[in-house]
């Protein structure tokens, strides 16, 4: 099923707050030295990050090849 331009621009939307969220909890992890005590769930916060800038940046892909 291919998607509409507007509806990779909600996904990128969606994955763009996300993005700031996941990004906003790895700096209160690091803060407080977390990263280091706990890595498997900081590197599992690194993973969601690099997954949801990948899919954003297929979705922005997607939006900006209109048919």
């Amino acid at each position: 099923m291919d998607m509409q331009p507007e509806e990779h621009e909600q996904v990128a939307l969606a994955l763009e707050t996300l993005i700031r969220e996941t990004q906003a909890t790895i700096s209160r992890v690091e803060q407080h030295g977390l990263d280091a005590s706990m890595p498997e769930d900081y590197q599992a916060l690194l993973d969601i990050l690099d997954s949801a800038i990948k899919q954003q940046r297929e979705h922005t892909m997607g939006m900006l090849n209109k048919e």
